[in-house]
């Protein structure tokens, strides 16, 4: 019996138990990698490894409330209280996109995949490719000079590294973030970059059984989000009060009491997977343009800094000048002293004392030195960073140009051949401004440099030294720049928007020319010569957001409630009551398997979650299971759709700290031992149930949507007991979350007392066939 007893397999092998500095309150594994996304109470993100192994640490200043892995495993959502919604890269954790769609905390966050290659409308085999990499180089970065970084660079120290090494292979496959916050509001993104619709839960309507009525959520939050594997449907699981309106003549009138309880929607996202191959091509192209906008934009923002900087210099070296002549009693400026010295009228005291006392020779070079090599850095920023930039936005506006232009399958998602025409135009003033730039940067270095060469050869001769080994200057381009250089600053004024009506003044011919040209396919607006580049940089922008807006209006509207299941009913004013819920898609083994029905049913939701005490004064301490909710909901309308569900009841003696769905229909459950005299102490376990193993029992939904149902199962329920199932005793209290992956078969399990243990959950084949 001993040697049995010891040869036994115990279900879920420990493989480790580890202290921890702080609690955790989140935690995700990676659905590729055995790596594991934790978020402590003091809202700080680790990753892990499997041997637990720490990667990197960041923080982000703000409350994290939410994490989700993209399906690659290659980056992770992480939602903040302010609303933002920021990826990560899963090697160094550094940041690499950010979005703020929410105006309040994102509870939950959903990517999915599309797990079907994308094919065109006659069934065969779609990939679009992108034929940027044809024609132009490998994309500019964001420009760093000197330790100089600009923008957002997010939680951690700023490197090399780019969204743009991950962009090829996160649009490989067509795949959505779906995001929602506590004042319930959905979002959606494609690639987790290109927000593509938006839907309020409060605003949904869902038809009662009376055709004279509907029914909406008040007060409503969102729990969780779960988009189908085949991107065609949502259950959103939240929390509000459910209230019947009748129609009475023009208005809406509330009818009877609200239901205030955990109700599920099921909304329909279809059109992600009818237009998919569109909104792929879309989306790719939206987000490299936007990934080349912060390319200018931070190209504008360190080319500014760096010539603000340069201009300080100067300025801080030559006003000196201003000050002498004023203490000489002189009644004249410094451009007028440097003018009667080269006309050699007389040499002021003033200029004599600054040039060969304040300033110097090595005055002259430093200052020289930093204007001129700021002029360069500026034409590196312009030729590595800033006009490659343009130049492939131009490209990909034009292939967005091109198919507004099919209006058949284009228009459907709000693709306007007109709004996109005028962005490109916009791209194409930015690209003709770039190079009127670079012509005056050029003008304006080189008479600065032609300015110190004079003024060096002014004092060797002052000082009486040979100057015959100084570089030449021409005194033409000396008298320019006093008199529109010295006290002026065209190249900042071209580079800042500091007056939203400041012009710039362009000669009557210039202007004369252009608008001949726009007679012969030219721009439309003649005036972007007036503009500084950040204005119609900011034009350009602002063109570009117009453009996109209408995709996601477009599908937005698409996005409609096609059901709602009131589920159970909770406390009017609930004080920080947290259900353990979990929503999954399984695949329908009875469903046949062909592109024509990807969207009719091949994916069976499963809907778990715990069921308040309070909610039903005869069930206590029971999950319930719901499957099909979304497979049927077309038919609720029609009186004759069904749903399935089941009531496990808990062993006595325990309660559930946290649930979680597994593969093949399977049901994870954490339980805490109630028996124990306190919550840090007392045994907890954690069992698998195999939910498709369970009877479930239909419930009828032609009237579901009017009173709760899952009460009605209290008879059928499950009770469940320990020696019948899987089961692993922890020798710990233990608190939320539970974290399962599914793809590699563990669990990750934290005590109340600051410890991680993390389970196998598949038992070891060796051993098992050992004891058989």
């Amino acid at each position: 019996m001993e040697t049995d007893e010891a040869q036994r397999v115990v279900p879920f092998q420990l493989q480790f138990d580890k202290p921890l500095a702080s609690q955790i309150k989140i935690a995700e594994w990676n659905p590729e990698k055995d790596l594991l996304a934790m978020v402590t109470e003091d809202s700080k993100l680790l990753l892990h490894r499997f041997n637990w192994q720490r990667l990197w640490t960041i923080s982000p200043g703000r409350s994290i409330t939410s994490l989700c892995w993209r399906p690659d495993g290659k980056a992770i959502a992480v939602g903040l209280e302010d609303g933002t919604v920021s990826l990560h890269d899963v090697e160094n954790g550094k940041l690499l996109r950010s979005l703020k769609s929410h105006t309040v905390a994102v509870v939950c966050l959903n990517w999915e995949e599309d797990g079907q290659q994308i094919r065109d409308d006659f069934g065969s085999m779609s990939a679009y490719e992108d034929r940027t990499s044809r024609f132009f180089p490998p994309a500019p970065r964001v420009p760093r000079i000197q330790g100089l970084v600009s923008g957002d660079t997010g939680f951690m120290d700023d490197s090399e590294y780019s969204f743009q090494d991950l962009s090829s292979s996160s649009q490989q496959r067509f795949n959505i973030l779906c995001s929602g916050d506590r004042d319930g509001i959905i979002c959606f993104s494609i690639f987790g970059s290109f927000p593509i619709g938006k839907i309020n839960i409060h605003a949904c309507c869902v038809p009662s059984s009376d055709t004279q009525s509907e029914c909406r959520l008040l007060n409503a939050s969102i729990h969780k989000v779960a988009l189908s594997k085949d991107l065609c449907r949502l259950v959103v699981m939240c929390s509000g009060e459910l209230i019947k309106f009748r129609e009475e003549s023009e208005n809406k009138q509330m009818a009877g009491r609200g239901m205030h309880g955990l109700h599920c929607l099921a909304l329909d996202t279809s059109i992600f997977w009818k237009r998919k191959n569109e909104l792929h091509q879309v989306a790719q192209q939206a987000s490299n343009i936007e990934e080349m906008t912060e390319v200018i934009r931070a190209s504008l923002s360190v080319m500014s800094k760096q010539w603000s900087d340069a201009m300080h210099t100067f300025h801080e070296k030559f006003d000196s000048l201003s000050n002498l002549i004023a203490r000489h009693g002189l009644d004249s400026s410094s451009q007028e002293e440097f003018l009667s010295l080269l006309g050699g009228a007389r040499t002021s005291p003033p200029v004599h004392q600054f040039l060969v006392n304040s300033l110097g020779e090595a005055g002259v070079k430093r200052v020289s030195k930093v204007v001129c090599g700021a002029g360069k850095e500026l034409q590196l920023v312009v030729l590595n960073h800033l006009q490659p930039a343009a130049e492939i936005i131009g490209f990909r506006i034009g292939e967005l140009r091109g198919l507004s232009r099919w209006r058949i399958r284009y228009q459907s998602i709000g693709l306007d051949e007109t709004l996109i025409s005028t962005a490109a135009e916009k791209v194409g003033m930015i690209i003709v401004q770039v190079e009127w730039f670079m012509r005056l940067l050029s003008s304006v270095v080189q008479q600065f440099s032609n300015f110190f060469n004079w003024l060096l050869k002014c004092i060797k001769i002052l000082m009486q030294e040979p100057s015959d080994q100084l570089l030449p200057y021409n005194s033409e381009l000396v008298v320019i720049f006093l008199k529109f250089l010295y006290d002026q600053d065209p190249v900042r004024q071209l580079l800042e928007a500091s007056d939203a009506d400041q012009i710039i003044d362009i000669d009557m011919e210039t202007m004369q020319r252009v608008k001949e040209l726009s007679h012969f396919g030219g721009f439309s607006d003649c005036e972007y010569l007036r503009r500084t580049l950040a204005k119609q940089f900011h034009q350009m922008e602002s063109s570009f957001n117009e453009a996109f807006l209408m995709p996601f209006t477009s599908i937005s509207r698409k996005i409609l409630c096609v059901d709602l299941l009131p589920l159970v009913p909770l406390p009017s004013s609930p004080v920080s009551l947290k259900i353990p819920t979990s929503v999954s898609y399984y695949e329908d083994a009875f469903q046949a398997v062909s592109y024509q029905q990807t969207c009719q049913g091949r994916f069976v939701d499963f809907i778990s979650f715990q069921i308040p005490d309070a909610s039903f004064s005869n069930i206590a301490n029971c999950i319930a299971i719901v499957r099909g909710f979304t497979r049927d909901s077309s038919a609720v309308n029609k009186g004759n759709a069904s749903l399935e569900a089941l009531l496990l009841h808990i062993p006595d003696g325990y309660h559930c700290v946290d649930l979680s769905l597994y593969k093949e229909s399977q049901i994870v459950l954490l339980l805490n031992d109630t028996t124990s005299s306190s919550e840090s102490s007392g045994d907890a376990c954690m069992m698998i149930v195999q939910a498709t193993d369970l009877p479930f029992v239909s419930i009828s939904r032609s009237t579901c949507i009017n009173y709760w149902k899952l009460h009605e199962l209290k008879d059928s329920s499950i009770y469940l007991h320990m020696e019948n199932e899987r089961v692993r005793s922890i020798p710990h209290s233990v608190i939320a979350p539970l974290a399962v992956s599914s793809s590699r078969g563990v669990a990750c399990v934290f005590a109340a007392r600051k410890r991680a243990l993390v389970y196998i959950l598949e038992e070891d084949e060796d051993e098992v066939s050992e004891t058989e």
